[in-house]
């Protein structure tokens, strides 16, 4: 029995507990229908969550209206919102379908805190998962795109994925339990209603069981997920450092490109980066790749990952600077340290300031007599992009004294002649 099918189901995958609220996202379709029903019958005490998205004219309000009227003859109660969907879809630059989906679980969080829920209940059953199976096949996706829907996703569960459509609809008939119907699920518009409305009845020629046999593969690959993410927490491990990814350890991998994929997806970077990402491995370093907020840096030895600065982002530098005047006497000893300058106090002609180095700066590097560009002198020492991006100056006037945390200018050095001592500390924070 059916009853029973669903109850063992909630039970089984963890969904929610006897003592539960559920808010129930209804949209007065056949599918959301039978989960009120199975859900207020099994006993669990039920709230709706209805949305007029106002995007099928008068059918919207027909829906709405057929809601309210099934949560009073059930004694349940309903909580109902109207959404510009055309216009947020506008404004945010996506499909009509995504502005949807975002207005409603934005709104069904909203509503689940405000009624004392424990989880928002969606209605998607086995032929949905099917077709989501199917759709990420078509578009591309990882092995995680492969195993269908998932019973749980935070605090919105799926009661019904161990029935199918034709399940519903017998539960509904036999019932007596009418519903409304989206006219736009009978029409070939979207790319999920073709896939359910044209390749899966084609598939189900070749195959009148194919549905069965998708559910079955989801669930070896559920299992072959599991295994698959050990290992790539396994291969993090060997790979990833403070610095980025270990490029001859990444290529080193049984399966490098699947490895890379995990790593840089959360991070914003579509299949066709990675690809281009792994690339670039044999060139030349300094190529970017730029998802929304990170980007990564081929360097010799590294993929470095760094988040995106604003537009309006300040710089600040990472450090301070101390300084300390002294008298100069025969006994004093020049700090060797890279991390502390001495200048000749009278040598420094403009009051001192910090900023990041400039194309077309030009210092002479001290020990040395001619002049060098410093975007020179940091090739030369192997700067990395990202190191070469954070090279901090120390300028007294018009003039850098020195590469911070790096090397002073020539022409500011201590020598016979010098009287007094500027020491300039740094101090990382």
């Amino acid at each position: 029995m059916i009853l029973h099918r669903i109850s063992q189901y909630i039970d089984n995958e963890n969904l929610f507990k006897k003592t539960d609220k559920i808010l129930v996202a209804l949209s007065g379709g056949a599918d959301s229908v039978a989960l009120l029903r199975l859900l207020t019958q099994l006993g669990y005490c039920c709230e709706a969550a209805h949305c007029n998205f106002h995007l099928r004219d008068a059918e919207s309000d027909r829906d709405e209206a057929f809601v309210r009227q099934l949560c009073h003859e059930q004694g349940v109660t309903l909580h109902s919102t109207h959404f510009c969907t055309g216009e947020y879809a506008a404004e945010k630059h996506i499909s009509i379908e995504m502005a949807a989906r975002e207005l409603r679980y934005e709104w069904f969080e909203k509503i689940k805190k405000e009624s004392g829920a424990a989880v928002i209940a969606v209605a998607h059953h086995r032929d949905d998962s099917v077709e989501t199976l199917l759709l990420n096949l078509i578009r591309g996706t990882g092995l995680n795109g492969l195993l269908g829907i998932r019973a749980r996703n935070g605090d919105v569960v799926r009661p019904l994925l161990c029935i199918n459509r034709r399940e519903v609809l017998d539960y509904l008939n036999n019932i007596g339990q009418p519903y409304v119907t989206d006219s736009t699920n009978l029409q070939d518009e979207y790319t999920r209603n073709k896939i359910r409305l044209n390749l899966i009845p084609l598939m189900q020629e070749i195959n009148p069981s194919v549905k069965e046999s998708i559910m079955d593969t989801c669930s070896h690959l559920n299992d072959a997920a599991l295994i698959y993410a050990h290992g790539i927490e396994e291969g993090k491990k060997r790979v990833l450092t403070e610095k980025g990814i270990a490029i001859d350890a990444l290529q080193h991998e049984p399966a490098p490109a699947a490895l890379l994929f995990e790593i840089v997806r959360p991070l914003g970077f579509n299949p066709a980066q990675t690809k281009d990402i792994l690339a670039s491995l044999a060139g030349q370093p300094g190529k970017q790749f730029q998802s929304k907020e990170w980007r990564i840096i081929k360097d010799r030895e590294w993929l470095l990952i760094e988040r995106r600065k604003g537009e309006d982002t300040i710089e600040t530098p990472p450090f301070e600077l101390e300084q300390e005047l002294l008298d100069y006497t025969p006994e004093f000893v020049i700090p060797r340290h890279k991390e502390v300058a001495c200048f000749d106090a009278d040598k420094l002609k403009g009051a001192l300031s910090i900023r990041l180095w400039q194309t077309g700066d030009i210092f002479v590097p001290f020990g040395m007599k001619g002049k060098k560009r410093v975007s020179d002198y940091m090739t030369d020492r192997k700067f990395s992009l990202a190191q070469k991006e954070q090279q901090w100056v120390l300028c007294s006037g018009e003039q850098i004294a020195w590469l911070i945390g790096e090397r002073t200018d020539n022409r500011l050095r201590i020598d016979e002649t010098t009287q007094r001592i500027l020491i300039v500390r740094l101090r990382r924070v």
